[in-house]
């Protein structure tokens, strides 16, 4: 069998899909139908910026029907004045500078559409268009059929515009400008220049200096004072505490210096500390704003639903507004988005990312439906019983021991380090300075300012945040997305991992079917489809959905035998599609496969092989993980029909639990933890909300990085699951470097200390020192995390 690649999307093309257009292999009509729509506008260039980077448009039928509800509409759009309207669509298959420009070549295939702007970090498009000339739905409608489908989510709808802090930016512009200024007015001042011009001009230049330092010590310095002040009231004493102490000393010495004209004063120094120590704190707060590591079932949830009205009709209404007894209709693909009754004779319901369940479970007619499930084939009517809010999922969410608890905070080193670095430092100083006081009282300022000055814990305070900030802007090129910089130091303590199971280990990006055996034509596919249609076994749906081949006639003889398989008959050929033993052939599976045969009148041609697909380098990470002395486990919420083979590929150590519930995974969890364990939890669904929520560190695993992860610490691309243990030791390697930098600058202050306390540093040799070590820890940090993050395998 031919196995190349579709010229539109790069999925595999096979003898059961294969269609030939124009020169070009397609793996569905869907494809080729976006090939002629960009043929037929001129926009083949598509196809040369890179190859096959097209999606296979999905069926749509009625989906966005609640797109022609105006209510709705007007919610979804950021400007509609007169005939002009601004939306701005999630749309997650951008990826490459092909879907950049065809998307922002929109309006070649409708004139309606005035401009694109396609955000790429965070998958947008933000279109432009006139509402006279085409309407919202039109655009989506437009989106679905080139195969840029957008994501639109009950948080679409009630998503306000973030309000921007930019109080820190405000804080180091002001700190820049007037460290920049100060320095450069300082110069003449460094070189000792002793003309007539710089007599004249001295305590004009000192007082602009003077001028410049009170913005930065009254504005851009104030977090650091309130935040000292907060630790002093709470006892709590932060490496604020110093900080603010060191950076009040140095302008009330300075002052005092340039008042009373003893000197030129350290506000060189102080502006440049100020500066550095917010450039720190950005570097700390920077993050991933298009991702999301807070979401919750709005996400999930559909914007709205189709209505069945009394009279028959169809009426799409926002999810908000069912009602307990409103008759839902739930299309192929739909989300269940409140608990229900199933109307309809049968439905086949995919809870996978909500209990872990990896196959679609069968309903009848009668069932209770829940909220979140999603329905696999063809539509069917349910009846609410419930509201969104009073749903089971909702409910789930609401939760309390879902909750990530306050008493888990987690105590960063920096917060360790200065609990002891704080009182000893003041300590320090109150003793020299009370000793030189018997000797002299001036000298006695000059020791405790020179103490202060040089033991100004910039260095302790900066080490953590440039190591961290550096540490996730790292692991985030690598596809390890951190919610902030506690996470690393929470990684490197974790001993103990959880993983979940379908989704999580396993992977639904890839076909689960493969063919083996002599190659069937069309008629062939199209009886075996025939026949598998009338079976309602799991298999039979998957081989249903498999073939792409139409359904055309009935057959003449359909048996499904429990347990065996299907005999049927159809254009006058005996089929027989099931076990080896009904078809007669020997049992050759191996234990990661499902396989069903195929026998046409008495001839055995193949079998079409359902293969559990778990992540590329599985057996290889547990094996690494637990060498590693990582306590390993997975949960999962499926039956125990997989663990014979995960118990054959996995470390004896790894404990499985199957049948697993949500509130269970929580449980197994918390036991860990209180056993002492630092737990990281590894999930993809909802199911593992609560788990994700109670572990020192919850890692989301997604095919998506912008959709789909329930709230978590981390999220990790799909792609790079098998490289998880080098996340981890660089994560150790990273409070590594912050431990060795901080014994640095421990040993930076303890020879200044001591020298200050002898009395034989000046204040302003102080105050040239401490930057020098500033400047010295940064650049460690930095060097050496890039070091090991090259290392990251």
């Amino acid at each position: 069998m031919d196995k190349k690649a579709c010229f539109h999307c790069g999925n595999s093309v096979t003898a059961f899909n294969r269609i030939d257009y124009d020169e070009k292999m397609f793996c569905c009509n869907g494809c080729k139908t976006v090939y002629e729509i960009f043929n037929e506008n001129d926009l083949t260039c598509y196809y040369d910026l890179e190859a096959t980077p097209g999606a296979t448009p999905e069926e749509v039928n009625g989906k966005y029907d609640f797109l022609g509800n105006s209510d709705i509409v007007e919610k979804l759009l950021e400007f509609n004045e007169g005939s002009t309207a601004i939306v701005s669509l999630y749309i997650p298959h951008i990826h490459c500078s092909s879907c950049i420009w065809i998307l922002e070549n929109l309006h070649k295939l409708n004139p309606g559409v005035y401009r694109v702007l396609v955000n790429f970090p965070e998958k947008k498009a933000t279109i432009t268009f006139n509402t006279e000339a085409i309407d919202l739905k039109e655009i989506v409608l437009l989106l679905c059929r080139i195969g840029y489908e957008p994501y639109i989510s009950l948080k679409s709808y009630e998503e306000k515009p973030n309000s921007i802090d930019r109080s820190l930016i405000y804080k180091i512009g002001v700190a820049f400008f007037c460290y920049g200024n100060v320095m450069m007015l300082s110069f003449p001042e460094y070189f000792n220049i002793d003309d007539v011009w710089m007599q004249e001009y001295k305590n004009f230049f000192r007082w602009l200096i003077l001028f410049l330092s009170l913005p930065v010590f009254f504005y851009s310095a104030s977090p650091y004072h309130k935040a000292a002040w907060t630790g002093i009231r709470t006892k709590n004493y932060t490496i604020d505490i110093p900080m603010s102490l060191g950076i009040i000393v140095m302008f009330i010495r300075s002052t005092v210096d340039i008042v009373f004209d003893l000197g030129p004063g350290f506000f060189d120094s102080m502006t440049m500390l100020v500066f550095f120590m917010l450039l720190g704190k950005l570097f700390q707060q920077r993050t991933y704003n298009f991702l999301s590591f807070e979401r919750d079932y709005k996400s999930y949830f559909p914007i709205a639903i189709t209505k069945l009205t009394k009279q028959g009709t169809e009426e799409p209404i926002q999810v908000y507004d069912v009602e307990q007894g409103d008759r839902l209709l739930i299309r192929n693909q739909e989300l269940l988005p409140v608990d229900s009754i199933l109307l309809s004779e049968r439905a086949f319901i995919d809870y996978s990312f909500v209990t872990g369940e990896a196959i679609p479970v069968e309903k009848k007619s009668g069932d209770k439906l829940f909220a979140g499930g999603k329905q696999m084939g063809e539509a069917v009517e349910v009846e609410a019983i419930n509201k969104v809010s009073q749903s089971y999922l909702t409910q789930l969410w609401s939760n309390e021991v879902f909750q990530k608890r306050v008493d888990l905070k987690y105590k960063t080193i920096t917060d360790t380090v200065s609990h002891y670095f704080t009182p000893a430092l003041l300590t320090i100083a109150v003793l020299a300075f009370t000793g030189w006081a018997f000797v002299d009282l001036n000298s006695a300022f000059n020791v405790v300012t020179a103490i202060l000055i040089v033991a100004c814990p910039c260095a302790l305070a900066l080490t953590a945040p440039f190591t961290l900030g550096n540490a996730i802007r790292i692991l985030g090129r690598k596809k390890f997305f951190l919610k902030n910089v506690t996470v690393v130091e929470q990684m490197a303590k974790v001993d103990t991992l959880v993983f979940d199971k379908t989704g999580t280990i396993t992977t639904n990006a890839q076909s689960t079917i493969q063919y083996e055996g002599v190659e069937l034509d069309k008629t062939q596919q199209a009886d075996i489809k025939n026949l598998v249609r009338a079976s309602n076994h799991p298999l039979s749906r998957k081989l249903y959905a498999f073939l792409q081949a139409k359904v055309v006639s009935k057959p003449t003889q359909f048996e499904e035998i429990a347990g065996k398989g299907i005999v049927g008959e159809i254009n006058g050929k005996a089929y027989k599609i099931g076990s080896a033993t009904l078809v007669g052939a020997k049992a050759t599976e191996r234990l990661n496969e499902t396989a069903v045969h195929l026998a046409i009148d008495g001839q055995y041609l193949g079998k079409f092989i359902f293969e559990n697909h778990y992540r590329p380098g599985l057996e290889e990470l547990f094996k690494n993980l637990s060498q590693s002395q990582y306590k390993l486990s997975i949960l999962s919420g499926d039956n125990e029909g997989e663990k014979a083979y995960l118990e054959s590929i996995l470390p004896r150590e790894t404990t499985l639990a199957f049948n697993q519930k949500p509130e269970e995974k929580l449980e197994y969890v918390k036991g860990l933890q209180q056993k002492g364990g630092n737990v990281m939890m590894i999930g993809d669904g909802l199911n593992d909300a609560g788990a994700l929520a109670q572990s020192n560190v919850g890692v989301s695993v997604s095919e998506n990085v912008n959709v789909f992860t329930p709230a978590s610490d981390a999220i990790l691309d799909a792609s790079v699951f098998d490289q998880l243990l080098g996340y981890l030791n660089f994560s150790k390697q990273s409070v590594k470097v912050i431990k060795i930098s901080y014994v640095l600058a421990l040993t930076y202050n303890v020879i200044g200390i001591t020298v200050s306390i002898m009395n034989m540093m000046s204040p302003l040799l102080a105050a040239i020192l401490m930057p020098i070590s500033t400047f010295t820890i940064i650049s460690f940090v930095t060097l050496l995390t890039n070091y090991y993050g090259k290392k990251i395998k």
